[in-house]
């Protein structure tokens, strides 16, 4: 190969691996710009690692530093805490789920007295048996394997209830355990030991205050009985004495004897309901009565001192509201008799008057009865109108009292109406008067429908004479709801012009001034009246023995029933030939009525002889019960009066002998009861013995001729002569 060619070549070979530098260098290069680059990336990284890494020790630092601050927070709380538990006097203990202390105050662990193996760690089952064994708990009679199995029964419950145990001091604790969600228990164990001597105390207390309630009652029993028995005569025997010949000052003693011994009565009585209410011991008993009569019936009672005083007593009931209810008579009564004797006790001039309005109790068969005695008296202030219903508690101050009594009777009534469900209110304005007011929910007796509250189809007009306004309003309401037509009169002689031959009755007063009823009556006779004429009066018995009554059709008592009034209109002539027989057929008088009254008292005897005296009986008298169970045989009599309180055999027993016997008879005499006993409860023991009535003493001889007249026997003579109704 030539030079040249040699030359050539290795030009060529230089230029390719220049080249081939060149391509390398630049391969190079751009390997040398990337590894910058990535370098660089890296040391971005790593500056940013370091930071955050230096971030990272900044977090830990303060975790640490805010961690050390929680716990030594938690430290301070978990101290606190304990230290507030271990100031509570009560136990306090924490158990994990396995029943094993944790945790206890010094409260609940000094009830071991010092016993070094109750700490943390400690089992339930261990604490129970070193409860027994070591004699911390005093568990009485039970034995110790019993109650501790009680205990661990009790705890091992989700929910275990407290339990009261007592340790070996006396003391008492009570253990309220809570079980958590993990089984964890919290117990607490409070000393109730106070408040068990506090209520052991209360017991004995209540003990106490119950044996004196029942001293009290057989006390109150007791005197009851021990007063009402010599009552009896001192009673009896005024009111015997008042009906003989006496002149006036004899009579002014007898009757101050008899009132005198009544309000006495009136004492005991208010004082032995009250304590009867008081110990929750008074008995409602429900019968049947009629509302307007017992009202009626206390008018009449009252009447008497009304008059005296010149007060108008005056009854509007509702003319078409029933009278027949069931309830308790005798408390209702004694409600009335007290609200009614007030308002004449406290009023001198002017009237009471007594009204009964009533609708029927929405969504029951009873009627919502209100009644009001209006008066217009003394009043009451109006601080005083709720001082009144408070017990001894009356208007006037103690030491300068007008009116007399015991402050019990307002006190009584409240209660009585609360007790049969009603409500008593009062409205007064001092020196105008007083509206006292009950309001009661009586169940109907009797269909409301059931009473004649019709006038005869002939009479349409009636001639009204009565100077009372009251009065005569009410008479004019009446006869209009009945569809006759009134023409009232204040006087005798306005009656005399106002007289016309379109009057059908004439229905007249009869204490009036310058021309009373009977000279009126007269009059209108002599002027040719032929309309029936019937009398008000408020003394019947005084009222029949005027000369003037051949005037006079009929008499009513003031103020007059609804049932009166009904019966002296139904009875009026008439036009058409109606006569009603209204008088019972003749009995066959065969023999005398035969009364029985056992009686150990004496005076009682004579009493009961003289009150029954004009009555045509035969009366025989028994001592004791043996007597009297003899006497029933031999005498056979028609009624028996049997005293409950005698030697040798009480009533009771006598009764019960006498029912034995009438077994074997058939027959059956009626038995009432005579005693002195007046608690709750004597009522219903008498009557269970077989006595058919109960009178408390002192007797009335009102009373006694009302049971002897109920038992007369249609066989026997009348021991009373049959009086014509007028």
């Amino acid at each position: 190969m030539s030079l040249a060619n040699k030359l050539a070549e290795e030009r060529r070979a230089r230029l390719a691996a220049e080249r081939l530098l060149e391509q390398k260098q630049a391969e190079l290069q751009a390997a040398n710009r990337k590894l910058g680059k990535h370098a660089k990336a890296l040391s971005e990284e790593i500056v940013e690692t370091r930071a955050e890494v230096q971030t990272v020790r900044d977090e830990n630092a303060r975790v640490k530093s805010d961690l050390t601050i929680a716990h030594q927070k938690v430290e301070i709380a978990e101290r606190r805490l304990w230290q507030s538990i271990e100031t509570i006097q009560d136990g306090f203990a924490y158990f994990d789920g396995e029943s094993r202390l944790i945790a206890a105050n010094n409260a609940w662990l000094s009830v071991f007295d010092g016993l070094e193996a109750v700490q943390p760690g400690i089992s339930y089952v261990e604490i129970l048996q070193y409860a027994t064994e070591e004699g911390v708990v005093d568990i009485g009679e039970n034995l110790p394997v019993a109650w501790r199995e009680a205990m661990l029964d009790r705890w091992q419950t989700m929910s275990p209830e407290p339990a009261i145990i007592r340790l070996w001091s006396g003391q008492y604790i009570k253990l309220i355990d809570q079980r958590g969600v993990g089984g964890d228990v919290v117990s607490l164990a409070l000393n109730i030991t106070d408040t068990i001597r506090h209520e052991q105390q209360l017991k004995d207390a209540r003990h106490k205050a119950e044996t004196a309630n029942r001293a009290k009652s057989a006390f109150l029993a007791n005197m009851s009985h021990e007063i009402r028995t010599p009552m009896n005569g001192v009673v009896g025997m005024a009111e015997l004495l008042a009906d003989t010949s006496l002149d006036d000052e004899q009579l002014l003693y007898a009757t101050t004897i008899k009132n005198s011994a009544e309000a006495l009565l009136v004492i005991i009585n208010d004082v032995l309901d009250y304590s009867k209410i008081e110990a929750e011991k008074l008995i409602l008993r429900e019968e049947a009565f009629d509302l307007e009569r017992c009202i009626h019936e206390l008018v009449l009672l009252l009447q008497a001192n009304a008059s005296d005083k010149g007060i108008d007593l005056v009854v509007d009931y509702d003319l078409f509201l029933p009278t027949e209810f069931l309830g308790d008579p005798g408390r209702i009564r004694q409600v009335m008799t007290n609200l009614m004797g007030n308002a004449v006790k406290f009023t001198e001039t002017g009237h009471v008057i007594v009204r009964v309005v009533g609708l029927p109790d929405d969504g029951t068969e009873k009627m919502r009865v209100n009644i009001t005695i209006e008066d217009t008296g003394i009043g009451i202030p109006a601080d005083k109108v709720d001082h009144i219903f408070g017990e001894f508690n009356q208007v006037d101050d103690e030491q300068n009292r007008k009116f007399e009594g015991t402050g019990l009777g307002l006190a009584i009534s409240q209660k009585l109406v609360a007790l049969m469900g009603g409500d008593v209110w009062v409205d007064s304005v001092e020196g105008e008067g007083s509206t006292f007011g009950i309001s009661l929910s009586l169940q109907l007796a009797s269909p409301a429908n059931a009473q004649n509250l019709g006038a005869p189809a002939h009479l349409r007009k009636v001639l009204l004479v009565e100077q009372n306004s009251l009065a005569r309003a009410i008479l004019e309401r009446q006869f209009g709801a009945l569809g006759v037509q009134t023409l009232s009169c204040t006087t005798g002689k306005e009656a005399l012009l106002q007289m016309s031959d379109d009057v059908d009755l004439v229905l007249t007063d009869h204490v009036m001034p310058e021309m009373d009823g009977f000279e009126l009556a007269e009059a209108l006779a002599n002027n040719g009246c032929d309309a029936p004429i019937v009398l008000l009066t408020p003394n019947l018995g005084a009222a029949e023995q005027d000369p003037g009554r051949r005037y006079i059709h009929g008499m009513l008592q003031k103020p007059v029933s609804r049932a009166a009034l009904f019966s002296a209109l139904s009875s009026l002539p008439t036009p058409t030939k109606e006569e009603t027989a209204l008088e019972v057929p003749a009995k066959e008088e065969s023999r005398k009525m035969r009364v029985l009254a056992a009686e150990d008292n004496r005076t009682n005897r004579l009493v009961f002889a003289k009150m029954l005296k004009s009555l045509d009986l035969e009366i025989e008298f028994a001592t004791n019960g043996l007597e009297a169970v003899d006497l029933f045989q031999s005498f056979q009599p028609d009624l028996i009066f049997m005293d409950i309180s005698m030697p040798e055999m009480d009533g009771k027993e006598a009764t019960r002998r006498i029912r034995e016997i009438e077994t074997e008879t058939g027959q059956h005499v009626p038995i009432v009861a005579m005693t002195a006993h007046a608690m709750d409860g004597d009522a219903d023991g008498i009557l269970k013995a077989g006595l058919d009535y109960y009178l408390t003493k002192p007797l009335t001889k009102d009373a006694l001729t009302d049971h002897v007249l109920k038992a007369c026997p249609d066989s026997v003579v009348s021991p009373e002569p049959v009086q014509s109704v007028a």
